[in-house]
């Protein structure tokens, strides 16, 4: 299929079977997710992939009991940096740099520009930067397992100081954003899985302005 009919095919899957989406495909969707962009390269979060079942039964309790949790074959939790600082934009850029074999010091002026702008913001606007990013890395999973034909359910229905504390993600300087878990649709127990997909008419959704 093109990429207008696997998107038209994926929908919020409601209900997962059980199944186990093969290493190749759950390889596939995350080195998808790792390709994503992110704003100035700097890949502000992590993500953490749950398959051990005791682990998911307690994130399903801070998860609305909602079964996907459990039912999934991998659950995808992302979690975004609590916030930015010198030390890790430079850790990113002296990476970057160190592969791309440049001098060390070929940034250090677009680094002085970037940290110039963030530090002066709040803690919380450092969080929730951060952590569009890794909705846009979220956004290309779910593009990338529609096309695996491995069904994913984007969900913030969770605790997020429940799951840090569960995954200890505060040690590790970390947020918990959503969870993404991937697995094959229940057919015959998805209410969703035959209803049409609506979304907004194309002449209300764009606005071109020439």
């Amino acid at each position: 299929m093109n990429l207008i009919d696997t998107l038209k095919w994926r929908y919020a899957t409601k209900k997962m079977n059980g199944n186990k989406v093969p290493q190749e495909k759950l390889d596939y969707i995350l080195e998808a997710a790792r390709l994503a962009p992110s704003s100035s390269g700097l890949q502000p979060y992590k993500i953490f992939v749950i398959s051990n079942p005791e682990l998911l039964e307690k994130i399903k309790a801070i998860a609305w009991n909602q079964s996907q949790v459990t039912d999934c074959s991998h659950l995808l939790v992302f979690a975004a940096w609590d916030g930015y600082s010198l030390d890790r934009i430079t850790a990113v850029f002296d990476k970057t740099l160190a592969e791309r074999g440049l001098p060390a010091d070929t940034m250090d002026d677009y680094k002085k520009t970037l940290w110039g702008l963030y530090e002066p913001l709040s803690t919380e606007w450092h969080a929730n930067h951060a952590a569009r990013q890794a909705y846009i890395s979220m956004g290309v999973a779910i593009v990338a397992a529609a096309e695996q034909k491995v069904d994913a359910t984007p969900m913030e229905g969770f605790v997020p100081a429940e799951m840090d504390k569960l995954l200890g993600l505060e040690e590790q300087g970390l947020k918990s954003v959503l969870m993404l878990p991937l697995g094959y649709r229940d057919e015959a127990n998805d209410w969703l899985v035959n209803m049409k997909k609506v979304r907004t008419p194309k002449e209300e959704f764009i606005t071109e302005i020439k």
